[in-house]
């Protein structure tokens, strides 16, 4: 299996990808990063990793489909010497919604972390509303996309404590550290066929 990862954050998950491609645990290939800006900390891990890296820059005022039919575009040229079929998308903190066009595209093969134990807390705040709602327990999931916002169907689920003086950081912290474990996991599995990729 092949994999392209999408990134508009720091990399935290990345990192332990490029890490476990390192150390041999996670036998798949990566073809490259795509992320949105130049000064986003995952290029600077994807160009030290020596693996390469496309910039697909949001117009102002462009619609989400017609920045996806780029986006798109980018991620077939990166995957152009691999069998199209066995090629998944990697989602690791890439902040922009697609469009049900891209997800159409891609149907089953778009893989995202998000930090809740979803179907609790999607969209964008998830951290803070476990935390106001007063949740002894929050995680990570990581799960294929769909048309919704973090409703695709579950891959993988691990749970951590709430602490009483959990904030937003040391909470976030504790999930990222779960994330770092598993997301390279759950795409070893899908590269060995323990976990099965739907088409």
């Amino acid at each position: 299996m092949d994999f392209i990862v999408l990134s508009s954050s720091r990399g935290t998950a990345f990192q332990a990808v490029i890490d476990a491609i390192e150390d041999g645990s996670l036998e798949a290939r990566c073809l490259g990063l795509v992320s949105d800006r130049e000064d986003r900390g995952c290029v600077e891990k994807a160009r030290v990793a020596g693996l390469s890296v496309r910039i697909v820059k949001r117009e102002k005022g462009e619609e989400r489909q017609e920045y996806d039919q780029r986006l798109n575009e980018t991620v077939r040229e990166l995957a152009k010497n691999s069998e199209l079929a066995k090629v998944i998308i990697a989602c690791m903190g890439w902040m922009f919604i697609f469009s049900p066009w891209f997800v159409g595209q891609w149907k089953n093969r778009i893989l995202n972390v998000h930090p809740a134990l979803l179907p609790k807390y999607p969209g964008g705040h998830a951290i803070d509303d476990a935390l106001d709602a007063g949740e002894t327990e929050a995680g990570m999931t990581i799960h294929w996309i769909d048309e919704g916002v973090d409703t695709g169907k579950i891959v993988e689920q691990k749970k951590c404590s709430i602490l009483p003086d959990d904030t937003v950081d040391t909470l976030k912290a504790r999930i990222q550290e779960l994330e770092k474990e598993w997301y390279p996991r759950v795409l070893q599995d899908l590269h060995t066929g323990k976990l099965r990729i739907e088409n």
